[in-house]
């Protein structure tokens, strides 16, 4: 580690780290930066963090310790082979926290570490691309692991993934997720509920489907297994059940479309697109399950969002949400439509099995916090940072 770096009001820090803040305007990644960030704040007051990005990236209110850095250049810029370097051995940085692996760091004065939020592009990869391409990424995302001071998993699956997939199983640690702040403010007010209610019509009871909207997370089998459970709600309560699918990038998966209209359920599927959090809020309180049927997850949060809003959830048995949820969620076969449907009617008419499982998921959802993973990143910060630059060049070099 470097010497104590000085801040301009004269203060001592135990070590200088980075923080690529690029992508935290993007769903997924932003809600991790933006809690990693505030819980950072809170708890450590005698190392200096250095947020690369644009200035108006990140508006919070922020101690004298977390510096601004612009830092403007694409990802994908070769420039960041000499610019990035050059900015990490001006500011004597110790440690480059990177929290994803879709950009490759390379040329480096201090270690990185890594965040891994799951392996999808490995393990579920898009049809469309080629070969070769897939090819290089592997490799490139393979060298860059292996020469991580420390790679970060969100979950046990996630970790087993790594060693699977890369050949990867030392200096990987577990640091589990938790659900964005905003999410345990309570449950909305009855005007807030209201308003949403008014702004999208909202007049009838709903199954709720959060997330991205891509293949792996099964929503096509989620619309199937609704077509079979409408067929089944006559002379109900809930005969007039909706699906509302919440989630961008409907256009690209023109699948889901196709399922709707094969269905025909055109009438009984509303796809949203993109939510603010203060409206997705109320859609967690008011929904009547929540239905979560994915491949493969490396954490996911959404369950655990609902959770916090006492929706019972219905999810897979599957990657790493049995991990997560344990015993908060029904679980089902996300391969077996017959089998999800089945779960959604049992969350429908079951109010024991209901009861039990909107208490189960509020002290699940709890269990999870950014104080505590904040408290275990510094601490892989000031351990991977006491490598020392000549000791991480070394080992580098040594991979290569």
């Amino acid at each position: 580690m470097s010497a104590a770096q000085l801040s301009p009001a004269g203060a001592d820090f135990s070590m200088t780290v980075a923080l690529d803040m690029r992508r935290v305007n993007q769903f997924g990644y932003g809600t991790y930066i933006r809690n990693v960030v505030r819980s950072l704040a809170r708890l450590d007051h005698h190392s200096r963090y250095l947020l690369l990005g644009g200035e108006e990236q990140f508006a919070a209110e922020l101690p004298p310790n977390f510096q601004r850095v612009a830092y403007p250049l694409p990802e994908a810029s070769p420039r960041n082979l000499y610019a990035l370097y050059w900015l990490l051995r001006r500011h004597a940085v110790d440690v480059l926290h990177v929290p994803h692996y879709d950009w490759i760091p390379q040329h480096l004065p201090c270690p990185h570490v890594i965040t891994v939020h799951d392996l999808v592009d490995f393990l579920y990869p898009a049809r469309s691309g080629r070969r070769l391409q897939r090819w290089l990424k592997y490799r490139l995302i393979r060298r860059s692991l292996q020469h991580a001071g420390r790679i970060i998993a969100v979950s046990r699956t996630t970790r087993r993934d790594i060693e699977r997939t890369f050949g990867i199983s030392d200096r990987v640690t577990v640091v589990y997720n938790a659900i964005d702040e905003r999410f345990l403010r309570g449950h909305a007010s009855p005007a807030e509920r209201e308003a949403v209610e008014a702004r999208y019509a909202m007049d009838a009871p709903f199954v709720l489907y959060t997330g991205s909207v891509r293949p792996h997370k099964n929503v096509v089998r989620l619309i199937e297994a609704f077509a079979a459970l409408k067929a089944e709600l006559a002379g109900t309560p809930y005969v007039a059940l909706k699906l509302i699918v919440i989630g961008d990038e409907v256009s690209r998966q023109p699948a889901l479309r196709r399922a709707v209209v094969r269905c025909r359920m055109q009438s009984e599927v509303r796809f949203l697109g993109f939510v603010p959090v203060d409206v997705l809020r109320v859609f967690y309180d008011t929904a009547s399950i929540f239905a979560f049927p994915s491949l493969y997850e490396g954490f996911g949060l959404p369950p655990l969002e609902a959770m916090a809003h006492g929706t019972p959830v219905l999810t897979s048995n599957t990657s790493s949400l049995p991990e997560v949820l344990q015993q908060a969620a029904l679980m089902v076969n996300p391969d077996n439509v017959y089998e999800i449907m089945r779960g959604l009617r049992r969350l429908l008419f079951d109010e024991e099995l209901r009861r039990n499982l909107i208490q189960a998921g509020y002290a699940q959802a709890a269990r999870y916090s950014w104080d505590l993973a904040a408290a275990s990143l510094r601490e892989i910060y000031q351990q991977v940072a006491s490598t020392g630059p000549h000791a991480f060049r070394a080992a580098a070099g040594a991979g290569a």
